[in-house]
């Protein structure tokens, strides 16, 4: 999918596809047959759910010992088209409070999370932390934005102070810490950002072109100077890419002389392996230069199982594949680069 960047409005979300129905139902049983016990001592840490890890791991990071954080998808599950169990709604109704990014990626899931919202702290972390100025329009769905902000470290951080202030909210004596933590981490955020940029400006004017399986990568190339970012499928992975549209990217590959693509942990590989075989049909050269976290995390207990070490990770296997060179990590990473035995 060939595009421009779009103008940076916003208006409300969709409404809630009909395929969810299933999750609505399970929600209305669980509500009927069970009264979650919730602990009403205030030292007791706030149990927060999370939709997607990349916004855990800032929670975690923000609320320290004040909250019990868990996210509710895991590596490689796509929370474009993630339709909730019953023990999922089960889960998010025992929360005491549920973060989510914005209904343009939890599509499936808009409807339990409005329906618990009439009872429960639920925040969607864009429209509470972010301008609308600060967002990019998605160009296939009027009125909708492009969820990806965790690509822009930057605007990352924003949602920091807004779950820091959630989590406070219910647990007034952590004011103090979670303040100095919010502080802390956005420091580090900034940092990262910067890194970024100064990585991706080593790779060759010309060569700073991005092209994935779906358009998830808008905020990167935006934040950290890529001259383009081009994808097969939309922003959402609802939509599915044609052969049309293969074609059409191939010969911008071809024209732009992009010599590395990149597959995704959320989506399937084999378009851009269909890709990949359509520009070596034409004689073109053309390598995949490895895979990119766009909406999920890495594993626990890896490097990409962290915000940080997921940007970290797409930066250098992006910049080494279009013939950068990352540069060394900054002092304010020092700390979290040693912890994962990184070499700065």
């Amino acid at each position: 999918m060939i595009r421009q960047l779009p103008d940076t409005t916003r208006t409300a979300p969709r409404s809630a596809p009909a395929r969810i129905l299933p999750a609505i139902a399970a929600f209305g049983l669980v509500t009927a047959f069970a009264t979650p016990e919730r602990a009403d001592a205030q030292e007791a840490p706030v149990r927060v759910l999370a939709t997607v890890e990349m916004i855990a791991d800032v929670a975690r990071n923000v609320a320290g010992s004040c909250a019990e954080v868990e996210a509710l998808l895991g590596p490689g599950v796509d929370p474009h088209d993630y339709i909730a169990t019953a023990s999922d709604v089960t889960r998010l109704s025992r929360a005491d409070l549920i973060l989510y990014v914005d209904f343009a990626l939890e599509e499936q899931l808009a409807a339990v999370l409005e329906r618990l919202s009439t009872r429960l702290p639920t925040i969607g972390v864009l429209a509470a932390g972010l301008d609308q100025a600060d967002l990019i329009d998605d160009p296939e769905e009027a009125g909708q934005v492009d969820p990806h902000v965790w690509m822009d470290a930057s605007l990352w951080a924003r949602i920091a102070p807004v779950i820091g202030d959630a989590v406070v909210e219910q647990r007034p004596g952590c004011a103090e810490d979670i303040s100095a933590r919010v502080d802390a981490y956005t420091v580090q955020l900034q940092a990262l950002y910067d890194w970024a940029g100064e990585s991706i400006a080593t790779v060759p004017q010309g060569q700073r072109r991005l092209v994935t399986a779906h358009d998830a990568f808008e905020y990167f190339a935006k934040a950290y100077g890529m001259e383009a970012s081009e994808a097969i499928e939309g922003i959402s992975t609802a939509s599915e890419a044609s052969i049309g549209d293969i074609r059409e990217l191939a010969d911008y590959v071809i024209d732009n002389n992009v010599g590395a693509v990149f597959v995704e942990t959320t989506v399937s590989p084999r378009t851009i392996e269909a890709l990949v075989q359509e520009v070596r049909a034409r004689g073109a050269s053309m390598e995949i230069g490895g895979e990119l976290y766009s909406d999920a995390m890495g594993e626990p207990g890896s490097i990409g199982g962290t915000y940080i070490g997921m940007i970290y990770e797409n930066v250098v296997t992006i910049t080494q594949a279009l013939g950068g060179t990352p540069a060394a990590l900054p002092e304010a990473l020092a700390d979290w680069a040693r912890e994962w035995d990184i070499a700065q």
